[in-house]
């Protein structure tokens, strides 16, 4: 009987333990948070890198990035618009303070800002900037669509979205991948559901692109010009 509580104790902590360290990949926090967050940084640089070759940034552009996370997305942008200006917002506080540590001497200069605050409900004005970047982020968006849409609105007329992500269902390997994207409560999708995703939220010309050996993809949507 000892033997068998004992084990299932140990189960059931493990399962915690499980728990709480995917759950830093959703929204990270605390001493783990950072770590996690630096993480991040580096693992994310090459699928960052490869999802923003298929757009633009004008050296003047003011861009947003959603889901900052860690930051070095933004410190990548802020270098592509050295005459323009950019925005991150995350939910979770630790990233937003992980962020600002690393864009410190950008934000001092006044080329950055970065601000807690949900996709659901940006804290910006309509058609503000000429680029949102949404970089391993939407999986956890609260409503897809409707968040698309918040995103939608604080772009100007002609601006993109460049929605990138290291992962899609269809890509190989998409059994064992299934669960821990359970386990995070994330949106899987597949190819054609990030392209419809994007085309019932209202944006045009939209294209997704798909580096099949690494499990990447990219998806571009335009705000119509009326």
């Amino acid at each position: 009987m000892n033997s068998i509580l004992s084990t299932t104790v140990t189960g059931v902590v493990s399962v915690g333990a499980a728990l709480y360290l995917v759950g830093q990949c959703r929204k990270p926090h605390s001493w783990l948070g950072r770590r996690t967050l630096k993480a991040m940084n580096l693992r994310h640089s090459g699928v960052t890198d490869w999802g923003l070759g298929f757009t633009r940034v004008k050296p003047d552009a003011r861009i947003l990035d959603v889901g900052c996370g860690g930051g070095r997305t933004i410190q990548k942008l802020a270098g592509f618009a050295p005459l323009g200006h950019v925005s991150g917002v995350d939910y979770s506080g630790t990233s937003v303070a992980e962020a600002q540590r690393v864009n410190e001497a950008e934000i001092a200069a006044g080329k950055v800002d970065v601000r807690q605050s949900s996709v659901s409900h940006l804290p910006f004005g309509d058609a503000s900037f000429d680029l949102v970047t949404a970089i391993e982020t939407h999986y956890y968006w609260p409503n897809l669509i409707e968040d698309l849409r918040e995103v939608l609105r604080v772009l100007k007329p002609g601006a993109s979205l460049v929605l990138i992500a290291e992962t899609y269902r269809g890509q190989a390997g998409t059994f064992a991948i299934a669960l821990p994207m359970a386990l995070l409560r994330a949106k899987y999708l597949t190819v054609d559901q990030h392209r419809e995703a994007f085309t019932a939220a209202g944006f045009a010309d939209v294209q997704v692109s798909v580096e099949r050996k690494k499990g990447w993809i990219c998806a571009v949507g335009k705000k119509p010009l009326k």
